[in-house]
């Protein structure tokens, strides 16, 4: 049997033209081709996709609870961190680099969710 990696998570947003700002625009996301049936953007992300959905349309309760409680962190790959670090600061987004002393960066969305951002080295 073939099987293919098919990946994707999503967050809550309370504000889609304010998230597309961050993920779109800030960290250059593409949107992916779609349809929904109810408020929301995916990105594609190579094989991934990142579900953002507007809170306020979210009315089932285990949604709310499966999508809130446990896609509160998003990690992705960039290839030049300090690019990246300049492109968030310029726009306002406080950043933070990872304690660890890896290349890699945490900031958050303007709805609190969590970004990391680590450099891909070959």
């Amino acid at each position: 049997m073939d099987v293919l990696t098919y990946l994707h998570t999503a967050l809550l947003v309370t504000d889609l033209d304010q998230a597309h700002r961050f993920y779109g625009e800030t960290l250059g996301l593409p949107l992916a081709d779609r349809p929904l049936n109810f408020s929301g953007r995916w990105y594609q992300i190579g094989p991934t996709q990142l579900h953002l959905i507007q809170a306020p349309h979210v009315i089932d309760d285990r949604v709310v609870a499966d999508k809130a409680g446990r896609n509160r962190h998003v990690a992705f790959a960039v290839a030049d961190i300090t690019q990246a670090q300049a492109k968030l600061e310029a726009q306002g987004y406080p950043v933070h680099r990872s304690s660890s002393g890896r290349p890699a960066l945490f900031t958050q969305d303007p709805d609190g969710n969590i970004i990391e951002l680590n450099q891909v080295t070959p």
